[in-house]
């Protein structure tokens, strides 16, 4: 057995378990009708990315407009880019509309009307809606202001509105199934009001798109939205153990430092790695795992 060297922060994959929770999500997400678009940010590898289409998968979702140029040059060619769009990338916009099917993210009016005047290739928009999370994109007790965007995305001729998307990033304070089932339903619920708003006002295919991994993972039926986006399921952590949404059999990534110091009257070690490596978030699991069963 040859025996693993590492002498600096070493990441650690293990494809058995990557690939069975992307089947699993993907599976649930077919039975609920509704459409896989995983968020590739958790990742950025044309590896991992391989696993998902291997699975089926065609659609994405990705951060910023280097990540999805870096996919496209990967064969990817339908990209959500789930961030508010900055104007400033314009020409990369561009560049990249004009080879893929390229979705994206609006919050204002101002945004939209520079797209109408600089874009040079059509694509996909979404209207970002604060459901719950207070991150960014229009709150959802303010459907007017989304009908009147939605109105202005549609008087556009290379854009087309295709929905509401959200991210509901406060199930990640939950820890249990039903804490995160009962934040699913308040967002679905937010998420329909101003879908029937636009109804109302004409707009009869709007779709709805949430993205967080504890939702997706734990509530069983996800068929009251039209696409999930989540992203840290590939690999799961810690903390998303400690919310419920996987066991610890499912992580399939590990940090691997080495040793440098021993200091048993602490009951502490010294790591060659850091917040670079691992995450500035940190949290205390006193020798238990969490209840999985909350």
């Amino acid at each position: 057995m040859t025996k693993l060297t590492i002498q600096k922060p070493t990441l650690l994959l293990d494809p058995v378990k990557i690939q069975s929770n992307i089947n699993k999500m993907a599976a649930k997400a077919q039975q609920s009708g509704v459409r896989f678009r995983p968020h590739f940010k958790t990742h950025q590898s044309a590896q991992v990315g391989a696993w998902f289409r291997a699975r089926g998968v065609e659609a994405i979702t990705v951060s910023s407009i280097d990540m999805a140029a870096y996919f496209a040059r990967h064969g990817w060619q339908d990209i959500t880019i789930a961030f508010p769009v900055n104007i400033l990338e314009i020409e990369h916009i561009n560049k990249l509309a004009r080879q893929i099917k390229l979705g994206l993210l609006v919050e204002s009016a101002q945004v939209v009307q520079f797209l109408a005047e600089h874009l040079t290739a059509p694509v996909q928009v979404w209207i970002e809606v604060d459901a719950g999370d207070h991150r960014a994109g229009i709150s959802w007790t303010a459907p007017d202001e989304c009908v009147a965007l939605a109105r202005a995305i549609e008087s556009i001729t290379p854009l087309s509105f295709k929905g509401l998307l959200t991210h509901s990033g406060h199930t990640y304070a939950a820890r249990s199934k039903t804490q995160v089932e009962a934040m699913y339903q308040e967002t679905v619920s937010r998420m329909q009001h101003i879908q029937k708003q636009l109804t109302t006002a004409g707009f009869e295919q709007t779709e709805i798109s949430i993205g967080d991994t504890p939702s997706c993972s734990l509530v069983d039926d996800l068929s009251a939205v039209d696409e999930i986006r989540p992203g840290n399921f590939v690999f799961y952590d810690i903390m998303q153990l400690k919310i419920g949404s996987c066991t610890e059999e499912e992580i399939g990534v590990a940090v691997a430092c080495p040793i440098v110091g021993k200091h048993p009257e602490r009951n502490e070690l010294i790591i060659y790695g850091g917040a670079v490596h691992l995450s500035k978030e940190f949290m205390e699991v006193n020798g238990t795992w969490p209840d999985q069963n909350g």
